[in-house]
Protein backbone atom coordinates (compact mmCIF):
# COMPACT_ATOMS: atom_id res chain seq x y z
CA UNK A 1 0.00 0.00 0.00
CA UNK A 2 2.86 2.31 0.97
CA UNK A 3 4.40 2.22 -3.17
CA UNK A 4 0.86 1.56 -4.96
CA UNK A 5 -1.38 4.34 -3.37
CA UNK A 6 0.89 7.39 -3.00
CA UNK A 7 2.07 8.53 -6.47
CA UNK A 8 4.79 10.55 -6.12
CA UNK A 9 6.69 8.84 -3.23
CA UNK A 10 7.48 6.22 -5.74
CA UNK A 11 9.23 8.74 -7.84
CA UNK A 12 11.43 9.29 -5.77
CA UNK A 13 13.38 6.13 -7.28
CA UNK A 14 13.82 8.55 -10.31
CA UNK A 15 16.99 10.22 -9.40
CA UNK A 16 15.78 13.03 -11.52
CA UNK A 17 14.46 14.94 -9.12
CA UNK A 18 14.07 22.22 -7.74
CA UNK A 19 12.99 24.37 -9.75
CA UNK A 20 16.15 27.26 -10.08
CA UNK A 21 18.17 24.63 -12.50
CA UNK A 22 21.88 25.28 -13.51
CA UNK A 23 22.22 27.37 -9.92
CA UNK A 24 25.55 29.44 -9.90
CA UNK A 25 26.12 28.71 -13.27
CA UNK A 26 23.19 30.13 -15.71
CA UNK A 27 24.72 33.84 -14.76
CA UNK A 28 28.04 32.97 -16.62
CA UNK A 29 29.16 35.15 -19.55
CA UNK A 30 31.01 31.98 -20.52
CA UNK A 31 27.84 29.21 -21.47
CA UNK A 32 26.62 30.07 -24.60
CA UNK A 33 22.94 29.19 -25.56
CA UNK A 34 22.10 28.33 -21.85
CA UNK A 35 22.40 31.53 -20.27
CA UNK A 36 19.21 32.12 -23.16
CA UNK A 37 17.56 29.90 -21.02
CA UNK A 38 17.09 32.51 -18.05
CA UNK A 39 16.40 35.25 -20.17
CA UNK A 40 16.65 35.09 -24.31
CA UNK A 41 17.85 37.99 -24.49
CA UNK A 42 21.08 37.01 -23.00
CA UNK A 43 21.68 35.20 -26.66
CA UNK A 44 23.08 38.66 -28.38
CA UNK A 45 26.24 38.29 -25.61
CA UNK A 46 27.24 34.93 -27.52
CA UNK A 47 31.37 35.06 -26.78
CA UNK A 48 31.31 32.85 -30.31
CA UNK A 49 29.73 33.07 -33.41
CA UNK A 50 28.08 29.71 -33.14
CA UNK A 51 26.84 28.05 -30.05
CA UNK A 52 26.52 24.30 -29.49
CA UNK A 53 24.28 22.65 -26.97
CA UNK A 54 26.16 19.11 -26.62
CA UNK A 55 24.14 17.43 -23.64
CA UNK A 56 23.10 19.25 -19.99
CA UNK A 57 20.52 18.18 -17.71
CA UNK A 58 19.51 19.29 -13.84
CA UNK A 59 18.07 17.19 -11.46
CA UNK A 60 16.44 17.91 -8.28
CA UNK A 61 14.09 17.24 -5.16
CA UNK A 62 12.93 19.20 -2.69
CA UNK A 63 11.00 19.69 0.54
CA UNK A 64 9.55 20.95 3.67
CA UNK A 65 9.68 17.99 5.93
CA UNK A 66 12.22 15.55 5.58
CA UNK A 67 15.99 16.57 6.15
CA UNK A 68 19.55 15.18 4.97
CA UNK A 69 20.34 14.25 8.66
CA UNK A 70 16.90 12.87 9.19
CA UNK A 71 17.77 10.12 6.40
CA UNK A 72 20.84 9.28 7.67
CA UNK A 73 19.88 9.11 11.51
CA UNK A 74 16.52 7.70 11.50
CA UNK A 75 15.52 4.47 11.53
CA UNK A 76 12.32 4.99 10.26
CA UNK A 77 11.84 4.72 6.42
CA UNK A 78 10.68 7.87 4.63
CA UNK A 79 7.41 7.74 4.03
CA UNK A 80 6.87 7.86 7.92
CA UNK A 81 9.31 10.80 8.25
CA UNK A 82 7.26 12.54 5.90
CA UNK A 83 3.65 12.23 7.06
CA UNK A 84 5.31 12.72 10.66
CA UNK A 85 3.42 15.88 12.33
CA UNK A 86 0.49 18.50 11.26
CA UNK A 87 2.32 20.72 8.61
CA UNK A 88 1.17 19.85 5.14
CA UNK A 89 3.47 18.21 2.68
CA UNK A 90 4.94 19.84 -0.20
CA UNK A 91 7.79 17.51 -2.01
CA UNK A 92 8.63 19.20 -5.80
CA UNK A 93 10.44 16.23 -7.87
CA UNK A 94 11.79 18.37 -11.33
CA UNK A 95 14.09 17.24 -13.95
CA UNK A 96 15.20 19.42 -16.79
CA UNK A 97 17.35 17.41 -19.83
CA UNK A 98 18.85 19.40 -22.83
CA UNK A 99 19.09 17.90 -26.03
CA UNK A 100 20.83 19.24 -28.85
CA UNK A 101 21.26 23.14 -29.03
CA UNK A 102 22.55 25.59 -31.64
CA UNK A 103 22.82 29.13 -31.47
CA UNK A 104 24.68 32.10 -33.85
CA UNK A 105 25.04 35.45 -34.36
CA UNK A 106 24.78 37.61 -37.24
CA UNK A 107 25.91 41.23 -36.91
CA UNK A 108 23.33 42.74 -34.56
CA UNK A 109 20.85 39.76 -34.12
CA UNK A 110 21.77 36.05 -32.53
CA UNK A 111 19.11 33.22 -33.32
CA UNK A 112 18.79 29.54 -31.37
CA UNK A 113 17.26 26.46 -31.30
CA UNK A 114 17.19 24.35 -28.21
CA UNK A 115 15.36 20.73 -27.16
CA UNK A 116 14.36 20.20 -23.89
CA UNK A 117 12.48 17.50 -21.81
CA UNK A 118 10.53 18.20 -18.48
CA UNK A 119 9.57 15.69 -15.73
CA UNK A 120 7.86 17.10 -12.57
CA UNK A 121 5.79 15.45 -9.98
CA UNK A 122 4.62 17.00 -6.65
CA UNK A 123 2.51 16.95 -3.07
CA UNK A 124 1.12 20.11 -2.95
CA UNK A 125 -0.32 21.27 0.55
CA UNK A 126 -1.13 17.39 1.47
CA UNK A 127 -2.38 16.71 4.33
CA UNK A 128 0.19 14.79 6.85
CA UNK A 129 -3.02 12.80 8.76
CA UNK A 130 -4.96 12.07 5.76
CA UNK A 131 -1.74 10.76 4.04
CA UNK A 132 -0.44 9.02 7.37
CA UNK A 133 -3.88 7.16 7.59
CA UNK A 134 -3.62 6.46 4.00
CA UNK A 135 -0.30 4.59 4.06
CA UNK A 136 -0.62 2.86 7.76
CA UNK A 137 -4.52 2.38 8.32
CA UNK A 138 -4.25 1.67 12.04
CA UNK A 139 -1.25 0.39 12.68
CA UNK A 140 -1.27 1.36 16.42
CA UNK A 141 -4.30 -0.31 16.41
CA UNK A 142 -5.63 2.74 18.54
CA UNK A 143 -9.25 4.08 19.01
CA UNK A 144 -9.44 7.17 17.92
CA UNK A 145 -10.78 10.25 15.96
CA UNK A 146 -8.79 13.09 14.02
CA UNK A 147 -10.73 16.02 12.33
CA UNK A 148 -9.50 16.94 9.51
CA UNK A 149 -9.52 21.00 8.05
CA UNK A 150 -7.58 22.34 5.03
CA UNK A 151 -8.89 25.74 3.34
CA UNK A 152 -6.66 25.19 0.30
CA UNK A 153 -7.12 22.62 -2.32
CA UNK A 154 -4.39 20.18 -1.86
CA UNK A 155 -3.20 18.38 -4.66
CA UNK A 156 -1.12 15.28 -6.26
CA UNK A 157 0.29 15.85 -9.44
CA UNK A 158 2.71 15.08 -11.98
CA UNK A 159 3.16 15.76 -15.35
CA UNK A 160 5.75 14.97 -18.66
CA UNK A 161 6.05 16.86 -21.99
CA UNK A 162 8.73 17.72 -24.50
CA UNK A 163 9.74 21.11 -25.53
CA UNK A 164 11.32 22.92 -29.22
CA UNK A 165 12.21 26.18 -28.55
CA UNK A 166 13.08 28.83 -31.43
CA UNK A 167 14.85 32.01 -29.83
CA UNK A 168 15.56 35.45 -31.37
CA UNK A 169 17.59 38.42 -29.48
CA UNK A 170 18.94 41.77 -30.96
CA UNK A 171 21.62 44.29 -29.75
CA UNK A 172 19.28 47.51 -29.44
CA UNK A 173 21.64 49.53 -28.57
CA UNK A 174 25.32 49.86 -27.96
CA UNK A 175 28.68 52.02 -27.50
CA UNK A 176 31.91 52.39 -25.59
CA UNK A 177 30.16 52.01 -22.05
CA UNK A 178 26.13 50.47 -22.02
CA UNK A 179 24.96 47.72 -24.39
CA UNK A 180 20.82 47.20 -24.72
CA UNK A 181 19.74 43.85 -25.88
CA UNK A 182 15.74 42.03 -26.30
CA UNK A 183 15.05 38.81 -27.04
CA UNK A 184 12.35 36.47 -27.63
CA UNK A 185 11.49 32.52 -27.54
CA UNK A 186 8.90 30.51 -28.77
CA UNK A 187 8.30 27.33 -27.95
CA UNK A 188 6.31 24.15 -29.46
CA UNK A 189 5.06 22.13 -26.74
CA UNK A 190 4.56 17.98 -27.07
CA UNK A 191 2.72 17.15 -23.66
CA UNK A 192 3.55 13.51 -22.86
CA UNK A 193 1.89 12.04 -19.28
CA UNK A 194 -0.02 13.85 -16.63
CA UNK A 195 -2.14 12.77 -13.94
CA UNK A 196 -3.46 15.03 -11.07
CA UNK A 197 -5.55 14.15 -7.62
CA UNK A 198 -7.00 17.60 -5.69
CA UNK A 199 -9.14 18.10 -2.45
CA UNK A 200 -10.72 21.41 -2.71
CA UNK A 201 -10.77 22.47 0.98
CA UNK A 202 -10.94 18.93 2.95
CA UNK A 203 -13.14 18.57 5.69
CA UNK A 204 -14.03 15.15 7.60
CA UNK A 205 -12.83 12.43 9.72
CA UNK A 206 -10.47 9.52 9.97
CA UNK A 207 -12.01 6.96 12.92
CA UNK A 208 -9.40 4.68 14.14
CA UNK A 209 -10.87 1.20 14.76
CA UNK A 210 -9.23 -1.96 16.17
CA UNK A 211 -7.94 -2.62 12.20
CA UNK A 212 -8.24 0.02 9.95
CA UNK A 213 -9.29 3.63 9.82
CA UNK A 214 -12.36 5.02 8.23
CA UNK A 215 -12.85 8.18 6.55
CA UNK A 216 -16.34 10.23 6.98
CA UNK A 217 -18.33 13.14 7.36
CA UNK A 218 -16.96 14.64 3.74
CA UNK A 219 -18.79 17.00 1.68
CA UNK A 220 -16.26 18.72 -0.82
CA UNK A 221 -15.15 18.66 -4.20
CA UNK A 222 -12.50 16.33 -5.97
CA UNK A 223 -11.02 16.26 -9.27
CA UNK A 224 -9.22 13.17 -11.25
CA UNK A 225 -7.51 13.57 -14.53
CA UNK A 226 -4.85 11.34 -16.24
CA UNK A 227 -3.22 10.83 -19.51
CA UNK A 228 -0.78 9.05 -21.55
CA UNK A 229 1.70 6.25 -19.56
CA UNK A 230 -0.19 7.56 -16.26
CA UNK A 231 -3.44 6.79 -16.99
CA UNK A 232 -1.36 3.10 -15.61
CA UNK A 233 0.53 2.66 -13.18
CA UNK A 234 1.56 5.70 -11.19
CA UNK A 235 4.43 4.06 -9.11
CA UNK A 236 6.29 2.79 -12.26
CA UNK A 237 8.95 5.06 -13.03
CA UNK A 238 9.28 3.71 -16.95
CA UNK A 239 5.54 5.46 -17.17
CA UNK A 240 7.25 9.04 -16.69
CA UNK A 241 10.05 8.37 -18.88
CA UNK A 242 9.17 6.68 -21.85
CA UNK A 243 6.29 9.15 -22.71
CA UNK A 244 7.72 12.64 -22.67
CA UNK A 245 7.39 14.00 -25.85
CA UNK A 246 3.72 13.10 -27.14
CA UNK A 247 2.45 14.79 -30.16
CA UNK A 248 2.94 18.70 -30.95
CA UNK A 249 -0.34 21.09 -28.76
CA UNK A 250 0.53 23.69 -27.22
CA UNK A 251 2.86 26.97 -27.53
CA UNK A 252 4.65 29.16 -24.78
CA UNK A 253 6.67 32.30 -25.28
CA UNK A 254 9.70 34.02 -23.06
CA UNK A 255 9.99 37.84 -22.95
CA UNK A 256 13.60 39.28 -21.93
CA UNK A 257 15.93 42.67 -21.59
CA UNK A 258 19.60 42.60 -20.80
CA UNK A 259 21.71 45.78 -20.01
CA UNK A 260 25.69 45.49 -19.73
CA UNK A 261 27.49 48.43 -18.02
CA UNK A 262 30.48 47.63 -20.47
CA UNK A 263 34.45 47.32 -19.33
CA UNK A 264 36.98 47.04 -20.94
CA UNK A 265 37.57 43.22 -19.91
CA UNK A 266 33.56 42.65 -20.40
CA UNK A 267 31.59 44.17 -18.26
CA UNK A 268 31.02 45.73 -14.61
CA UNK A 269 27.63 44.54 -14.92
CA UNK A 270 25.01 42.53 -16.31
CA UNK A 271 21.66 42.76 -15.57
CA UNK A 272 18.16 41.40 -17.19
CA UNK A 273 14.52 40.61 -16.51
CA UNK A 274 12.49 38.25 -18.06
CA UNK A 275 8.98 36.60 -17.89
CA UNK A 276 8.95 33.22 -18.83
CA UNK A 277 6.44 30.30 -19.58
CA UNK A 278 3.71 31.95 -20.71
CA UNK A 279 1.06 29.60 -22.51
CA UNK A 280 -0.20 26.01 -22.18
CA UNK A 281 -0.87 22.89 -23.51
CA UNK A 282 -3.41 20.38 -23.86
CA UNK A 283 -3.43 16.29 -23.29
CA UNK A 284 -5.26 14.51 -26.05
CA UNK A 285 -5.15 11.29 -25.92
CA UNK A 286 -8.18 8.43 -26.14
CA UNK A 287 -7.73 7.03 -22.28
CA UNK A 288 -8.28 10.49 -21.20
CA UNK A 289 -10.23 11.74 -18.31
CA UNK A 290 -10.58 14.31 -16.35
CA UNK A 291 -13.57 14.75 -13.95
CA UNK A 292 -14.53 16.99 -11.36
CA UNK A 293 -17.05 15.53 -8.87
CA UNK A 294 -18.29 15.88 -5.53
CA UNK A 295 -16.98 13.63 -2.92
CA UNK A 296 -19.70 13.32 -0.17
CA UNK A 297 -19.19 10.63 2.64
CA UNK A 298 -21.77 10.48 5.50
CA UNK A 299 -20.69 11.18 9.07
CA UNK A 300 -19.54 7.43 10.33
CA UNK A 301 -22.09 5.45 12.04
CA UNK A 302 -21.73 1.92 14.02
CA UNK A 303 -23.27 0.18 11.36
CA UNK A 304 -21.53 2.67 8.58
CA UNK A 305 -18.42 3.77 9.72
CA UNK A 306 -17.21 5.54 5.88
CA UNK A 307 -14.62 4.60 3.76
CA UNK A 308 -12.38 1.74 4.74
CA UNK A 309 -8.76 2.89 3.92
CA UNK A 310 -7.84 -0.64 3.74
CA UNK A 311 -9.69 -0.85 -0.09
CA UNK A 312 -6.43 0.97 -1.62
CA UNK A 313 -4.24 -1.49 -0.86
CA UNK A 314 -3.93 -3.03 -4.46
CA UNK A 315 -4.56 0.16 -6.06
CA UNK A 316 -1.76 1.09 -8.69
CA UNK A 317 -3.04 4.24 -10.29
CA UNK A 318 -5.73 7.19 -10.66
CA UNK A 319 -7.92 5.33 -12.68
CA UNK A 320 -7.97 2.59 -10.04
CA UNK A 321 -8.84 4.62 -7.13
CA UNK A 322 -11.82 6.59 -8.98
CA UNK A 323 -13.10 2.95 -9.73
CA UNK A 324 -12.95 2.26 -5.98
CA UNK A 325 -14.89 5.82 -4.95
CA UNK A 326 -17.49 5.20 -7.60
CA UNK A 327 -18.19 1.76 -6.92
CA UNK A 328 -18.66 2.79 -2.65
CA UNK A 329 -21.30 5.77 -3.82
CA UNK A 330 -19.30 8.40 -2.68
CA UNK A 331 -18.51 10.49 -6.47
CA UNK A 332 -21.08 11.93 -8.24
CA UNK A 333 -19.63 13.66 -11.68
CA UNK A 334 -20.28 17.57 -11.79
CA UNK A 335 -18.24 17.58 -15.01
CA UNK A 336 -16.19 15.70 -17.55
CA UNK A 337 -14.08 16.67 -20.33
CA UNK A 338 -11.15 13.90 -22.40
CA UNK A 339 -9.10 16.77 -22.91
CA UNK A 340 -6.99 18.09 -20.37
CA UNK A 341 -5.49 21.87 -20.85
CA UNK A 342 -2.51 22.96 -18.52
CA UNK A 343 -0.87 26.02 -17.84
CA UNK A 344 2.98 26.31 -18.04
CA UNK A 345 4.48 27.34 -14.34
CA UNK A 346 4.63 31.00 -15.81
CA UNK A 347 7.44 32.86 -13.93
CA UNK A 348 9.13 36.66 -13.46
CA UNK A 349 12.96 36.34 -12.92
CA UNK A 350 15.65 39.37 -12.39
CA UNK A 351 19.32 39.22 -12.05
CA UNK A 352 22.45 41.53 -12.18
CA UNK A 353 26.21 39.79 -12.28
CA UNK A 354 28.34 42.22 -11.29
CA UNK A 355 32.10 42.30 -11.38
CA UNK A 356 33.82 43.17 -7.89
CA UNK A 357 37.44 43.04 -8.72
CA UNK A 358 39.10 40.92 -11.53
CA UNK A 359 38.00 38.05 -12.24
CA UNK A 360 35.18 37.68 -9.44
CA UNK A 361 31.61 38.14 -9.27
CA UNK A 362 29.09 37.92 -7.31
CA UNK A 363 25.60 37.46 -9.03
CA UNK A 364 21.81 38.07 -7.69
CA UNK A 365 19.31 35.99 -8.69
CA UNK A 366 15.80 35.94 -7.99
CA UNK A 367 12.38 34.01 -9.71
CA UNK A 368 8.73 34.63 -8.65
CA UNK A 369 5.94 32.46 -10.13
CA UNK A 370 2.82 34.23 -11.23
CA UNK A 371 0.41 31.17 -11.17
CA UNK A 372 -1.03 29.59 -8.36
CA UNK A 373 0.25 26.14 -7.19
CA UNK A 374 -3.12 24.77 -5.96
CA UNK A 375 -5.59 25.59 -9.08
CA UNK A 376 -5.82 22.21 -11.00
CA UNK A 377 -4.71 22.96 -14.29
CA UNK A 378 -1.14 24.56 -13.00
CA UNK A 379 1.95 23.11 -13.22
CA UNK A 380 4.05 23.98 -10.05
CA UNK A 381 6.88 25.89 -9.55
CA UNK A 382 8.96 27.58 -6.36
CA UNK A 383 9.49 31.31 -5.87
CA UNK A 384 13.73 31.63 -5.02
CA UNK A 385 16.46 34.10 -4.28
CA UNK A 386 20.06 33.38 -4.76
CA UNK A 387 23.85 34.92 -4.14
CA UNK A 388 26.55 33.32 -6.08
CA UNK A 389 30.20 34.22 -5.70
CA UNK A 390 32.00 33.31 -8.77
CA UNK A 391 35.98 33.11 -9.86
CA UNK A 392 35.85 33.37 -13.57
CA UNK A 393 38.64 32.73 -15.55
CA UNK A 394 38.59 31.93 -19.55
CA UNK A 395 38.33 28.45 -19.94
CA UNK A 396 37.90 27.96 -15.80
CA UNK A 397 34.94 28.84 -13.88
CA UNK A 398 34.59 27.81 -9.63
CA UNK A 399 31.39 28.89 -7.53
CA UNK A 400 28.95 28.73 -4.59
CA UNK A 401 25.22 29.07 -5.05
CA UNK A 402 23.05 30.19 -1.94
CA UNK A 403 19.59 30.30 -2.28
CA UNK A 404 16.78 31.01 0.25
CA UNK A 405 13.91 28.22 -1.47
CA UNK A 406 10.54 28.33 -0.66
CA UNK A 407 10.10 24.67 0.07
CA UNK A 408 13.19 23.52 1.27
CA UNK A 409 14.63 26.70 2.42
CA UNK A 410 18.17 27.52 3.16
CA UNK A 411 20.45 25.73 0.48
CA UNK A 412 24.31 26.05 -0.43
CA UNK A 413 26.04 24.46 -3.31
CA UNK A 414 28.90 24.04 -5.06
CA UNK A 415 30.16 24.05 -9.35
CA UNK A 416 32.79 24.61 -11.23
CA UNK A 417 33.14 25.04 -15.32
CA UNK A 418 36.45 23.74 -17.33
CA UNK A 419 35.88 24.69 -21.24
CA UNK A 420 32.79 23.60 -22.19
CA UNK A 421 31.94 20.96 -19.62
CA UNK A 422 30.47 22.16 -16.44
CA UNK A 423 28.92 20.54 -13.22
CA UNK A 424 27.32 21.42 -9.88
CA UNK A 425 25.30 21.11 -7.33
CA UNK A 426 22.91 23.91 -5.45
CA UNK A 427 22.89 21.90 -2.07
CA UNK A 428 25.87 19.76 -1.86
CA UNK A 429 27.23 22.21 0.91
CA UNK A 430 24.25 22.31 3.07
CA UNK A 431 23.91 18.63 2.75
CA UNK A 432 27.49 18.16 4.33
CA UNK A 433 27.23 20.64 6.60
CA UNK A 434 23.58 21.27 7.83
CA UNK A 435 20.02 19.54 7.92
CA UNK A 436 19.43 20.55 4.30
CA UNK A 437 15.96 19.56 2.23
CA UNK A 438 16.81 19.60 -1.05
CA UNK A 439 19.35 17.30 -3.15
CA UNK A 440 19.84 18.32 -6.66
CA UNK A 441 22.54 17.96 -9.29
CA UNK A 442 23.59 19.17 -12.84
CA UNK A 443 26.28 18.51 -15.60
CA UNK A 444 26.66 19.46 -19.53
CA UNK A 445 28.92 20.07 -22.15
CA UNK A 446 28.62 22.83 -24.56
CA UNK A 447 30.96 23.88 -27.67
CA UNK A 448 31.91 27.56 -28.83
CA UNK A 449 33.13 27.63 -32.13
CA UNK A 450 34.57 31.42 -33.44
Amino acid sequence: MKKNLLLFLGLCSLNAVAQDHFSGLKNSNKIGILSASTNPAELSNLGSKYDINVFSFSISSSNNKVGFKDLINSDSDLEELIFTGNEPINLRIDSEIYGPGFAMKLNKWAFGVTSKAYIKANFIDLDSQLGKAIIDGNDGNILSSVALKSDYNQRMNATTWGELGFTVARNIFENEKHKFNGGVALKLLFPGSYANFGIDKFQGNIDYAVTTAYLNDINTKLNIAYSGNLTGSFSDSDNYTKSVFGKLNGVAADFGVNYQFKDQDGYKVNAGMAVKNIGSMTFKDPENSSTNYAFVIPKGTLGNPGLDLSSFENVESLKEAETVLKNKGYLTTTKAESDIKVKLPTIFSAYADVKVVSKLYVSLYTQQKIGNDNDNDQITTQNVISVTPRFSLNNFEVYSPWAKNEISGTTGGFGLRLYGFYIGSSSIVTALTSDTKQADFYMGYRLGLR
